[in-house]
């Protein structure tokens, strides 16, 4: 389907800025038009500003709380390991355009692409229901999100360790012990390297993960040494991650 272009005089009125803002998010990275015309004007995809008007995170907390989800918009979703990582391809040759990000671009995708791949990997042939990822960002509010109506990771880390009880516990583990063998399970140890990016590596930007599976959550950001693990006041069957940076 062909991209809906707008102007840039229609793009500043749908967000409530005016043009010279929208001139100096080109700039930065933060909004790039997707065409110019011969004498310079820019233009915009519509799609891109509209989600600029939305709350993703709201998008993702709606789709993996539905009682029965169908397959999310296709801009947001993401079948299989290949979509995904084609847009996480896109989304890091986004991250470099901005100025602020070119030596910090590639652990913003590095945490981005060990979570959602881990989607995949621990579900494979076993979705419940829908196949697949809800995976969007915001570049101009600096944020991304990517969400799963997979097993969980209490249901994934149980191959391995069947006395785990909760998902406390199991967000627990997953952040925090390293799991040796055969197990089905990097994301026991794919997370821990997650952990460690967001809280120990140093960099110029500072992130922040939102963790969410079943019904526990934990907050992570730079310089945190111990894990908040707390209970939310949702919970679905899946994995949410909200990531600022």
């Amino acid at each position: 389907m062909d991209k809906k272009i707008i102007t840039i005089g229609e793009a500043a009125k749908l967000l409530n800025v005016n043009i010279m803002t929208l001139r100096r998010w080109d700039k930065q990275g933060k909004l790039k038009p997707v065409r110019f015309s011969p004498k310079g004007y820019r233009f915009y995809d519509l799609e891109e500003i509209e989600l600029m008007l939305k709350n993703i995170f709201v998008i993702a907390k709606k789709w993996i709380t539905a009682i029965n989800a169908d397959i999310p918009d296709q801009k947001y979703y993401c079948q299989d390991s290949q979509t995904f990582n084609s847009r996480l391809n896109k989304l890091e040759t986004e991250l470099q355009k901005i100025d602020d990000l070119k030596d910090d671009f590639s652990l913003v995708t590095s945490v981005v692409g060990e979570i959602g791949n881990n989607s995949f990997d621990h579900n494979f042939g076993q979705w419940p229901d829908v196949r697949g990822i809800l995976f969007t960002y915001d570049l101009n509010k600096r944020e991304l999100v990517l969400a799963d109506r997979g097993q969980g990771v209490l249901e994934t880390l149980k191959r391995v360790k069947p006395e785990l009880a909760d998902n406390k516990g199991a967000l627990r583990v997953a952040f925090t012990e390293r799991i040796s063998g055969r197990a089905p399970e990097n994301r026991g140890n794919g997370l821990k390297y997650v952990r460690k990016v967001i809280t120990k590596v140093p960099k110029g930007i500072a992130m922040k993960l939102y963790f969410h599976s079943g019904d526990a959550a934990l907050n992570l950001k730079n310089g945190d040494k111990e894990l908040n693990i707390f209970a939310p006041d949702f919970s679905f069957r899946g994995c949410l991650a909200f990531i600022k940076f």
